[in-house]
């Protein structure tokens, strides 16, 4: 019966996604899906950045976790202290990590269990990454005050997460590149050590809107992200392709203030275009390492003569390679083809 279930949720987000729904459309419905087999008070799902691990995108359920609440989860990610992060998950190569099966005495001072989950009730989480051919697309998170999630209910997230991944991977790409609202300046800002902005430019205020557009508060909540993030990365920077209200793209970037009697960190906010998200669209339309040479140097003006040679290889597998990435990529030349990478959207 699960199995039965699984195929049926699979077949239909897959073909939602082929219909041209953007990813916050198809977690919609995903979630739907997902709560006539299992029943959560709260259900966040989330895509993933695939070359970060960032979260770009947060879609709930009908009941949304409480505003006050949003700041600690984003810090809860990306502190790097919480046990069973989504991006902990995803570079484990597990599918689904239950609360309970996780050390005790981790879950005992978690701030997302401690700060979010107590307080609220929810005593109970699951939590489930979507994976395909080795990156991550995304992940969900559901928590309820009633029974721990059981062996069935992980069973069934199990079997759905491959199709849930081949959908979000797809519905990636089906976004519009931001729209340019005339040069304002640099959007910078800095926050102090809870990552709460002290300051800020003019054109880092205009952009709160934009945020707020996905959720009121967004903008509180990837500035603790992006504060949170680079202080425990090893390079002390943190840089992700979030998505704003219309499905477009901005680029986020951190990194920490050297001086100064408090810790700081300056964050940035740009629009995403051009090389900042050919890598992502070629994961969506999964290029494979040749086919990805390949695009580098149509991108880059060279004919197929060049191409064969700079990588070692005839004439005809270089068209052979071409040929590929149009199929995946709805094309049918190399113009379409470097527009479409270029723009970061459909053409």
């Amino acid at each position: 019966m699960l199995e039965v279930r699984a195929e049926k949720l699979r077949r239909e987000v897959l073909a939602f996604a082929g219909a041209g729904a953007g990813v916050t459309q198809l977690h919609e419905r995903a979630i739907e899906l997902v709560g006539e087999t299992v029943r959560t008070d709260l259900t966040c799902w989330a895509m993933l950045d695939p070359e970060t691990l960032a979260i770009s995108s947060m879609t709930s359920g009908r009941s949304r976790i409480p505003q006050q609440y949003e700041p600690l989860l984003a810090e809860s990610e990306y502190k790097g202290e919480d046990p069973g992060t989504f991006a902990e998950l995803a570079r484990s190569g597990r599918t689904v990590a239950r609360a309970s099966d996780l050390p005790a005495d981790a879950v005992a001072h978690s701030l997302r269990h401690g700060a979010v989950w107590a307080p609220l009730g929810l005593r109970s989480e699951v939590r489930i990454v979507f994976s395909v051919d080795g990156v991550c697309w995304g992940a969900a998170g559901f928590v309820r005050s009633g029974p721990d999630f059981t062996d069935r209910e992980l069973e069934f997230l199990t079997l759905v997460a491959p199709g849930l991944a081949v959908a979000t991977r797809a519905a990636s790409v089906h976004a519009p590149a931001i729209s340019g609202r005339g040069d304002q300046g640099p959007a910078v800002v800095v926050t102090d050590a809870a990552g709460d902005p002290i300051a800020l430019t003019a054109a880092a205020r205009g952009w709160q809107d934009r945020f707020d557009e996905v959720a009121p508060g967004r903008l509180t909540v990837v500035l603790r992200a992006a504060t949170f993030g680079a202080r425990s990365s090893g390079s002390g920077i943190f840089k992700a392709r979030v998505r704003d209200a219309e499905g477009g793209w901005i680029l986020v970037r951190a990194t920490a203030l050297i001086g100064g009697d408090e810790p700081q960190t300056v964050v940035t906010l740009e629009p995403a275009a051009g090389g900042e998200l050919t890598g992502l669209l070629l994961a969506a339309y999964a290029v494979t390492a040749r086919e990805r040479d390949v695009c580098a140097d149509v991108l880059a003006g060279y004919a197929t003569s060049e191409i064969a040679r700079r990588r070692g290889i005839t004439a005809n597998t270089v068209q052979d390679h071409l040929k590929s990435v149009y199929a995946k990529a709805g094309v049918r030349s190399r113009a379409e083809l470097a527009a479409r990478l270029r723009a970061g959207r459909e053409i």
